[in-house]
């Protein structure tokens, strides 16, 4: 019988212990803000964004998400600022995040009431660096660094 699970076990290994491929959008506002949420699950700050569903590519992910997170709209996708795949990375499972920078226009919607409370736009001298979630004090850094970074 242990025999007869081995491969079961091994196939499933394969498909379900991979990394799941995120997004994280650092919205830039027409007057220069950053718009940030506040997560649920933790209370901390975040940068809005989240899992790329099948059949999306990084963009349309991006544009996704931060209609959901913030009701903004996506008008440009500016510069690619980093790929983070530390394991660690995100407390819940292993996500490899492409970080990008976006202009964004429109009015603060949170259509996501299960993940988000609420929406801010900070300027960049204000933002809540010592409250941010996950890793993104260093993607802000690598953004504001003018870096693209690999890690």
């Amino acid at each position: 019988m242990r025999q007869t699970w081995r491969p079961v076990r091994t196939l499933l290994g394969l498909l379900l212990r991979r990394p799941i491929l995120g997004t994280c959008i650092i919205p830039i506002l027409p007057n220069g803000q950053i718009v940030l949420v506040r997560r649920r699950d933790n209370g901390k700050w975040s940068l809005p964004g989240g899992i790329v569903d099948w059949g999306e590519d990084i963009v349309t992910a991006s544009r996704r998400e931060l209609a959901e997170e913030t009701g903004l709209k996506l008008l440009q996708a500016g510069r690619l600022v980093g790929v983070y795949s530390t394991p660690n990375r995100d407390p819940r499972f292993h996500a490899v995040c492409v970080s990008l920078e976006a202009k964004v226009d429109g009015d603060f919607n949170v259509s996501d009431t299960d993940e988000i409370l609420e929406v801010k736009a900070f300027a960049v001298t204000a933002l809540p660096t010592d409250q941010l979630s996950h890793d993104h004090d260093q993607q802000l850094k690598d953004y504001f660094a003018g870096a693209t970074v690999l890690a």
